[in-house]
């Protein structure tokens, strides 16, 4: 899954891939009942991943599904495969009370747009932004 991360993250121009943070991001998921992890695979070798959290929507009354790290090998894409994990993801939230998916994708990243809106999600007029906090001295 870090080898999958790790592609993601080249594409994406607001991450940097660091080994030790998305090994933690992925326990601290595996370690959550309301988020999940699926992955698809042959033989042994993990081709595809996503990743889906829930969080409480009050424009919905309820949960709210948050769908992150999609990303699939590039020699798997094209085969069905990102749309299956979708709906597996979408799926698994349903099953939790989740009355709507989210997801964000980079503004550049032309080709996962164009699969988003053929799978039929639709863009928003929201936009994203995000603050950091700052790093608490521990002396």
């Amino acid at each position: 899954m870090l080898l999958l991360l790790r592609q993601l993250f080249g594409i994406e121009e607001d991450f940097a891939f660091d080994a030790e943070k998305q090994r933690k991001g992925l326990e601290l998921l595996l370690g959550s009942p309301d988020a999940i992890i699926m992955v698809a695979k042959e033989d042994k070798t993990v081709m595809a991943m996503g990743t889906a959290q829930l969080v409480i929507s009050t424009a919905e009354g309820g949960p709210s599904l948050l769908i992150e790290d999609v990303v699939v090998r590039p020699d798997r894409q094209n085969l069905g495969i990102g749309a299956r994990l979708l709906q597996t993801l979408g799926e698994w939230g349903a099953t939790k009370g989740a009355r709507r998916m989210q997801l964000l994708a980079d503004r550049s990243n032309a080709p996962a747009r164009g699969f988003y809106q053929h799978a039929g999600w639709q863009q928003t007029q929201l936009i994203c932004l995000r603050k950091f906090h700052r790093e608490r001295n521990n002396t």
